[in-house]
């Protein structure tokens, strides 16, 4: 068997699993188009594929492909819906989750793909052409350079990041690329209100220009515990943010 049909029929077990994941969880299957499962899968084969010559993703088991990185990020779609978003940024990308599934769920929400590693974004920019992801664009640069930058600073109305920085740095790197009235959601762990993370994170967030920070728990137990963190862009983020790249993530903000 060649590695493409190999990562063909893991991507059909894939397809199964989230079949059963979705059936499980209605309030997420229900708001999906009826051919998610069918793209979806076909986005797990050129993930699993591209996965055997670039290090995209370490996991590659097809439950947990179709647990972790689909119906995980999908897990969000109630959420997107909410913000009414036309414009969105994944921020980090990587293999292409949250923003690629969720591309697929809501075609006419228009996502730019942001990675700071040219070879995995060149790989992105394959999954976008085959399957045909009209509403989806990618780009090669650092989270600090585009929010410095005219074409791209407070120009979003959606910012979603997933497995990308602690909460104190993505706020520095998400809000300048939020309009006022746009929202970041972080896919994180389990968070309480105590923590360092989620107490130094709200103190930068409202910095640059948010309100409330909110966690909310994913709606599915299955997802074991994750929690998405909330906040809505309220003001303008002062024109000295973001700090010069590596700056956010060597003297977080808090």
């Amino acid at each position: 068997m060649s590695r493409a049909d190999g990562a063909a029929s893991a991507a059909r077990e894939v397809r199964c699993w989230l079949e059963q994941l979705l059936g499980a969880a209605p309030q997420i299957g229900d708001a999906l188009p009826d051919d998610f499962a069918a793209r979806a899968e076909a986005y797990a084969a050129l993930l699993l594929h591209a996965n055997q010559r670039l290090n995209l993703t370490r996991v590659t088991e097809p439950y947990e492909v179709a647990r972790l990185h689909i119906l995980d990020a999908v897990a969000a779609i109630g959420l997107v819906d909410e913000t009414g978003a036309q414009a969105a940024v994944d921020l980090g990308s990587g293999g292409g989750v949250p923003g690629i599934p969720l591309a697929i769920a809501r075609p006419e929400v228009r996502w730019l793909l942001v990675d700071s590693v040219g070879k995995k974004v060149a790989v992105l920019q394959e999954f976008i052409d085959e399957l045909g992801l009209a509403n989806v664009s990618v780009i090669s640069e650092r989270a600090e350079t585009l929010g410095q930058s005219s074409e791209h600073r407070e120009r979003y109305d959606l910012v979603a990041a997933r497995a990308c920085a602690a909460l104190p740095v993505l706020a520095e790197l998400a809000l300048p690329l939020l309009s006022v009235g746009g929202t970041l959601i972080a896919w994180k762990g389990p968070l309480a209100d105590e923590d360092a993370e989620l107490r130094r994170g709200r103190a930068a967030a409202a910095l640059l220009g948010a309100g409330e920070v909110r966690v909310l728990p994913a709606s599915e137990p299955v997802l074991g515990g994750h929690t998405f963190v909330m906040a809505t862009k309220e003001r303008p983020t002062p024109a000295g943010y973001p700090r010069r790249p590596g700056e956010p993530g060597r003297r977080p903000l808090d």
